[in-house]
């Protein structure tokens, strides 16, 4: 019976080559491979799965092999057939994590006084080598200095600064980086085309974030998707078998701190205590989670920092640009600290006094919580003063899908006249307000249509009652005329205001000319507004 072997270990690259996402480390090996420098002690750190054991191996039977191909090992003759399969034992794999006493450093040192049985070195491999005592270290000093001519020594750990300086100094270092998720995502697609199995691009990209930078975590998603696929591997599939389905609760525990809703949010965590949720699991994810609202709503293009993808992102996108940066920056201080406060307290009663401050900012007094308060006053000042109400018998004002006929109007000189007595375009001006938040409608705009931002900038917005009136080039009207740019519009006011409103230009007023056909100067209009409302004014 056949032995399954896991992706991972199946497609283990052979070749520096087909090492992904690690030219820094892979190009310089070759080059001093080619060049004949080969170094007595190598140094590889980085984050877990991102290539170090694998680059070891490849290092291990490169410099043993019989016939090198610019740098890398041929693979084929009998020293690189012999390691492959295990018969030559002059390259040595070692955990430190479970041999990291000085007893087994001192049998490791005795030994490589011996010279390799068929290989050209004898090469010891140390995995996360911060886990060895500090004996064990000062026994290894003497010999990762000057070993023997015939000894390589290949240390890898993802912790580096555990490491002693005297064993960094006598190291030649190569940091390997997070694998980009486009790299991984690639390399997912060859692996499931030679496996017979069809995977969505969403699918892969979502494997690559989940897997944040590590290939064999993506790989060993990926193993697991197989598992429970027909042969074709798609988003829902991946989300189901990575846990991501179940992350609703992150998105709606965030809507509750939004909406200010304690109750559904306490609910919420109940219902995840009852279910066994780990309350130090859920705050971690929750720091994680408005760390993700915090790089969208101030990044650009997010995508390629944010652990997330497909149709999560997008609910994540919608979500950063409707919340307020203050309340999000509160949020991630606050589960911040109440990680830390968990290692000391009850986890569950830690976690909903975090929510109910996160609910209600006026029971916390954190700076971060008095600045959401302020910028939440000063907003809803400004919305109060924008939205005050207009005069009765208002009517709709025309929107950019309506310029044409109001623009033959204009050009033929004659007015259409309205039905009732109710006040026109030019009266609803009169009686706005001027929107501050205008520029940040823009910038919302901006991740929709560069070109339809670029239009308004510099414009500026009006709130007169349920009407948005915009004052702004024609151009920009122009390209409002499609109605998929219009609902984008509006969509972004509703994000940054919460209610919906209907467009229209605005139209400055213009001072009224006197009998003499000059303007009417401050004081006569005082005088004439005044006595409209019922002021009796002497005349002297």
């Amino acid at each position: 019976m056949l032995v399954y072997k896991a992706l991972y270990r199946k497609y283990r690259p052979q070749l520096f080559a087909d090492v992904v996402g690690q030219p820094q480390v892979t190009v310089t090996l070759k080059n001093e491979l080619m060049a004949g420098r080969i170094s007595h002690a190598y140094l590889f750190t980085g984050s877990r799965g991102t290539g170090k054991t694998t680059c070891a191996k490849i290092l291990a039977k490169a410099v043993n092999c019989l016939d090198p191909q610019d740098g890398d090992p041929c693979g084929v003759c009998p020293v690189c057939r012999g390691l492959d399969d295990g018969s030559i034992l002059d390259v040595v794999e070692i955990d430190a994590a479970s041999n990291n006493g000085v007893d087994s450093i001192r049998s490791l040192i005795e030994e490589s006084n011996f010279t390799p049985a068929s290989a050209k070195y004898r090469v010891y491999i140390i995995d996360e080598v911060h886990m060895l005592s500090i004996a064990a270290f000062n026994a290894l000093l003497k010999t990762l200095e000057e070993p023997p001519a015939h000894v390589i020594f290949i240390l890898a750990t993802t912790e580096v600064h555990k490491l002693l300086p005297t064993i960094l100094s006598r190291c030649q270092r190569f940091d390997f980086r997070r694998i980009a998720p486009e790299d991984i995502a690639e390399r997912l697609e060859l692996v499931c085309d030679k496996e017979h199995v069809e995977i969505d691009h969403d699918a892969a990209m979502l494997i690559a974030a989940t897997a944040d930078g590590g290939m064999r975590d993506a790989l060993s998603i990926l193993d697991q998707c197989i598992g429970r696929s027909t042969g074709v591997i798609n988003y829902a599939l991946v989300a189901e078998t990575a846990g991501l389905a179940g992350r609703g609760h992150l998105e709606e525990l965030a809507r509750c701190i939004q909406q200010g809703d304690r109750s559904h949010a306490l609910e919420i965590i109940d219902a995840l205590y009852k279910a066994s949720k780990d309350m130090g699991r859920l705050c971690e994810e929750l720091a994680g989670y408005f760390r993700n609202l915090m790089l969208i709503k101030t990044m650009k293009d997010a995508r390629a920092v944010v652990n997330a993808a497909g149709e999560e992102l997008d609910r994540m996108t919608k979500l950063a640009l409707s919340m307020d940066l203050s309340a999000i920056l509160h949020g991630l201080d606050a589960f911040q600290s109440a990680l830390s406060r968990m290692k000391t307290t009850n986890k569950r009663t830690e976690m909903e006094m975090t929510i109910i401050r996160l609910c209600s900012p006026e029971l916390d007094t954190s700076p971060e919580a008095l600045l959401r308060r302020i910028e939440a006053l000063e907003r809803g000042g400004a919305l109060r003063r924008a939205t005050a109400p207009v005069q009765e018998g208002a009517v709709a004002v025309p929107s950019p899908a309506q310029e044409e006929p109001e623009k033959r109007r204009e050009e033929t000189g004659k007015q259409t006249p309205r039905s009732g007595s109710a006040p026109s375009i030019e009266v609803l001006s009169q009686n706005a307000m001027p929107f501050e938040a205008w520029p940040e409608i823009i910038a919302i705009m901006k991740n929709y249509s560069h070109s339809v931002a670029a239009a308004f900038q510099g414009s500026a917005a009006y709130v007169s009652g349920e009407y948005m009136l915009i004052e702004a080039p024609q151009i920009a009207f122009d390209l409002l005329k499609r109605a998929s740019q219009r609902d984008k519009m509006r969509e972004a006011i509703q994000q940054v205001t919460g209610r919906v409103y209907k467009l229209g230009p605005y139209k400055p007023p213009t001072a009224s000319p006197d009998r003499a056909g000059k303007p009417e100067n401050t004081l006569d209009q005082f005088i004439r507004d005044m006595r409209d409302a019922g002021v009796e004014i002497e005349e002297k």
